[in-house]
């Protein structure tokens, strides 16, 4: 069940992913729109001919019966299912002006549906799933430039929305642990709310512990300690294969930082290098560096529940954990905006861990949406009765073989970001915006 949104909404939306992503790639040189062949990144050409071809796929050729626009060639081109990641960019690509004519004659149809069929100006149903599916499609394409932009080196995005958050940038540490309440708990999504993911469906009793988890997430100087002490060379803080290749690939701290002797580190940031930002949370680590953090620091990772109870969970009349009462953001029900989280690009980077109190969950955590995604300790697996939406392959796939991350980061759109949003990556991944906080043993 999705709630019906209005045509103009629906139109307004996919225009801004669009600007986005022009944003994002406008500024690039031929040779940086294909850049070099690596795991975790795509050909930017590449990923946004794709993106057009998803509106194309599931809206235009799906649900209305077009043929497509260019012919065979579209799903030989940007299938990401049957088009294997390493051989993307030896593709015969369409050049960089016919992929963005393409993409705008995709986006002109696709709007133009909306205008021609909708009910006093409301999309059906089944559009306004499809459609809102289609921008944050986009949207996580988009997130996913930004990475790719960091992965090689990139100069920084520039976003006619960025704003100026120096005295964000320090105020400093939110050390401390708060304590929330066991209980029954209702872990997922509601069908009220106004649009879910498939892996996010439905809100389920489950029992949870009373349990302690940090205010905020693990900051860069806490991270810098676990470095100082041997962390990377501590053999039993790790499993055996990823030891051994941290061992064969030189690894001996998180990526992008570097060394300036003496155990002092600075942060490169896209193509600049900076001083690391103590009190920003620590990002772009694996699950397996968040994990050996844990062993080594005498703590844990939350669990995909405890993470959802202590970001959207309440106190019951009785001073216990509620049932009944459960909140769509940490904050309550109004959709995010910049003092309550660090979303949509306007910082350009990770933020203190102190900042944005107005954004704190009934228990007092902070940051939960926001910042740095958060990985939990959680394999992703689906909830009892899931059922695969249009887009069989977002989930599915990846059920058992990845781990759970929560939250968010800088780099994510507000519009699709709510509390029971799942993401889900291996936990080898690094080069994500990804931190996390932690729990008591």
């Amino acid at each position: 069940m999705t709630q019906r949104v209005s045509a103009t909404y629906l139109i307004a939306t996919l225009q801004d992913a669009r600007a986005r992503t022009l944003e994002l790639v406008n500024d690039l040189d031929q040779e940086q729109l294909m850049g070099p062949k690596l795991p975790g990144v795509n050909p930017l050409r590449w990923e946004i001919g794709h993106i057009a071809y998803f509106y194309e796929f599931f809206i235009l050729r799906s649900l209305y019966g077009h043929d497509s626009i260019l012919g065979l060639k579209a799903d030989e081109l940007y299938d990401s299912i049957a088009v294997a990641h390493n051989t993307r960019w030896d593709l015969p690509l369409l050049s960089m002006t016919e992929t963005l004519a393409y993409m705008n004659d995709v986006l002109e149809k696709v709007c133009a549906h909306l205008v021609n069929n909708n009910e006093d100006g409301l999309a059906s149903e089944q559009d306004s799933f499809i459609y809102q599916f289609g921008a944050f499609h986009e949207d996580m394409h988009t997130e996913a430039f930004i990475w790719g932009r960091q992965t090689l080196g990139y100069p920084s995005p520039t976003f006619s929305i960025a704003s100026n958050v120096g005295l964000q940038r320090s105020l400093g540490s939110w050390p401390g642990f708060v304590k929330v309440p066991g209980g029954r708990f209702k872990l997922g999504a509601n069908p009220d709310n106004p649009f879910n993911f498939d892996n996010e469906k439905w809100a389920h009793a489950v029992d949870v512990n009373q349990f302690e988890i940090a205010k905020a997430p693990i900051t860069c100087s806490e991270f810098a300690a676990f470095v100082k002490d041997g962390g990377y060379q501590n053999k039993d803080l790790w499993p055996e294969d990823v030891w051994l290749h941290m061992k064969n690939n030189d690894i001996h701290h998180p990526a992008y930082w570097v060394s300036k002797g003496a155990n002092r580190w600075d942060l490169q940031q896209f193509d600049k290098i900076i001083p690391l930002p103590n009190h920003a949370p620590v990002s772009h680590v694996t699950w397996y560096e968040a994990n050996a953090y844990c062993h080594w620091a005498g703590v844990r990772l939350p669990s995909e529940i405890e993470w959802e109870v202590a970001a959207l969970g309440d106190y019951s009349s009785t001073g216990n954990l509620s049932f009944t009462k459960k909140r769509r953001y940490p904050w309550g029900d109004t959709p995010p905006n910049p003092s309550r989280a660090n979303l949509d690009g306007r910082a350009l980077g990770c933020i203190d861990v102190a900042a944005l109190a107005d954004g704190d969950s009934a228990f007092g955590c902070r940051q939960m949406l926001g910042n740095v995604w958060e990985w939990t300790a959680d394999t992703f697996n689906p909830y009892p009765g899931f059922k695969a939406d249009a887009y069989k392959e977002y989930s599915e796939m990846l059920f058992g073989s990845t781990k759970v991350l929560r939250g968010g980061a800088w780099t994510t759109r507000s519009r699709m970001m709510h509390g029971t949003y799942r993401n889900f990556f291996e936990p080898h991944r690094w080069n994500i915006f990804s931190g996390f906080r932690v729990c008591k043993l």
